[in-house]
């Protein structure tokens, strides 16, 4: 697929003050479970195994998943001590999630401040996502206390926004940085599944598809502009959002008091390969240079799940091996909701392949069915 033609990007003589990523970190809780022993696991905890051919049809989830293993903060002793998330319908437990998830960030921005080489005094705004739970005041408000963040940093919160959070998320960072001289801004994303644990019920087999996807991890990305002495790693050139016509069914989430219940529809691998080609277009194909496509770039694709990217890459005629960095993420950690994209971007880095000033393409796909992309450069070694 050819994009249209285009004039070539901004030289930076002309726009210095373009946002980049200078330094990112991620993270899991300890807690690793095999993808082959989960099913089982999941119906012993939960006092579910009379339950035989819903069992079953969760196993068969979980094989043809494409996941090795997954990370949880949960475990067996979680429901020892509080039964209440395996128990449908029951009140779930806030109180883990208010201090777990801001502890997890937490450790994750460390990562990344200690790589970007400058105190946490120096942070001046904080963009925080989760869709683990809501509090006033919230996590991201712990979580500037954890890292003791001057009390003048600026914060958002970003909530429930899914498998696109992060990206949404760098988006707002993009637009802070460059509007602000000097910011230097911390975002971070942590997501804990517990919120979604619940027993299984045969008249809800949908739900097992979040069962033996979702897992827990967080990641922290710092953004500013004009960095150039702290090695930047991605120049963040352009950002669009795109939703999807007649999509709003496409990922239906909703937050009672026992948890979240999260259904993706049966439809949107489809809606992905059917609208993808057009969002990149749209969104920021009119910036690669004239005669470029999205073969002649590197891509961070959300690891939805194996559908998902297989819904991209064929939506894009991508060549095998384009989606490589998304397919390993998805096999070691599984589906980490919005913090995912962060992984990925580390697994590119972390490959070696990628080469100053190549162009590349990050894709968050969430609720709405919205599409996040942002048109990325390699920095200068």
């Amino acid at each position: 697929m050819t994009a249209q033609a285009a004039p070539t990007i901004v030289d930076d003589a002309v726009q210095p003050q373009r946002a980049a990523m200078l330094a990112m970190g991620t993270a899991n809780p300890l807690n690793c479970m095999p993808q082959d022993e989960y099913a089982d696991w999941y119906f012993r905890v939960t006092r579910s195994d009379h339950l035989i051919n819903l069992k079953e049809n969760m196993k068969k989830i979980c094989r043809n998943s494409g996941i090795k293993k997954r990370y949880f903060h949960h475990s067996e002793e979680t429901f020892r001590r509080h039964p209440e998330p395996a128990v449908r319908d029951q009140p779930s437990l806030d109180d883990i999630l208010a201090t777990a998830v801001p502890e997890l960030a937490a450790a994750v921005a460390l990562r990344a401040i200690d790589e970007c080489g400058r105190p946490a005094s120096d942070i001046t705004h904080l963009v925080f996502t989760t869709y683990s739970g809501m509090h006033m005041p919230g996590a991201d408000l712990r979580l500037a206390s954890l890292l003791g963040l001057p009390s003048s940093v600026k914060r958002t919160s970003m909530y429930f926004h899914g498998c696109s959070a992060a990206v949404a998320a760098l988006r707002v960072a993009k637009d802070l940085a460059e509007n602000n001289p000097g910011a230097r801004v911390l975002v971070a994303s942590a997501e804990l599944t517990l919120i979604l644990f619940r027993a299984p019920q045969e008249d809800h087999i949908d739900e097992l598809v979040t069962q033996a996807l979702l897992s827990d991890g967080a990641g922290a990305v710092i953004v500013g502009a004009g960095g150039a002495d702290e090695g930047p790693l991605f120049e963040m050139v352009s950002a669009a959002q795109t939703t999807l016509p007649n999509s709003e069914d496409g990922a239906d989430g909703q937050l009672y008091a026992s948890g979240m219940v999260f259904c993706p529809s049966a439809k949107l691998p489809a809606l992905v390969r059917e609208n993808v080609e057009q969002c990149f277009v749209e969104g920021v194909g009119p910036l690669v240079p004239s005669g470029g496509g999205s073969n002649d770039l590197f891509w961070a694709v959300h690891p939805g799940g194996l559908a998902i990217l297989d819904s991209v890459e064929g939506g894009l005629a991508l060549a095998p091996g384009k989606l490589d960095a998304s397919r390993h993420v998805l096999s070691e950690y599984g589906n980490m909701s919005g913090t995912s994209i962060i992984f990925v971007l580390d697994e590119l880095r972390r490959r070696g392949d990628l080469q100053p000033g190549g162009l590349g393409v990050m894709l968050g796909i969430g609720p709405g069915i919205t599409m996040e992309t942002m048109l990325l450069r390699v920095a200068a070694a």
